[in-house]
């Protein structure tokens, strides 16, 4: 909820947490130097954003690189898992947003396994998280 009171998409919150139980952390140990790691970034904002964007180019071009190696472990012969995580991936860079790109990945999930009937209690949340994306594009896009 800081986060977005602070002008950042709590899906951005939610991937640096992710990213630091992946790299070990267990404990809200990491969640508290990322927040203050957070606290440095909105004083140093001001001087980063003086680098031109071409500067920073190299840099993204291999970050990215380096998060398309987990794409070898999608199972892309499995429609149900392809086409979402397709979606996913196009769509973060064509909408410039994570959580568009996610909102339109997980929609997709939901609504081929509703039309294959593959339906699934344990999956209930994925399912109304679809739903509330639905509702914010709709939402979205009459404003």
């Amino acid at each position: 909820m800081t986060g977005a009171l602070a002008g950042t998409s709590t899906t951005v919150s939610y991937i640096e947490s992710s990213a630091g139980v992946a790299a070990g952390g267990r404990s809200g140990v990491t969640a508290i130097v990322t927040g203050l790691l957070f606290l440095v970034a909105m004083v140093a904002a001001p001087f980063v954003g003086m680098v031109p964007g071409a500067a920073t180019a190299p840099a993204l071009i291999l970050v990215g690189s380096l998060m398309l190696t987990t794409v070898t472990e999608i199972r892309w012969t499995e429609p149900l898992a392809a086409v979402p995580a397709f979606l996913t991936l196009i769509l973060i860079p064509l909408t410039y947003s994570i959580a568009n790109g996610l909102g339109f990945g997980i929609i997709a999930w939901a609504v081929l396994h509703i039309a294959a009937g593959k339906l699934a209690k344990k999956d209930w949340l994925l399912y109304l998280l679809a739903a509330l994306f639905l509702v914010r594009f709709i939402y979205l896009s009459a404003n």
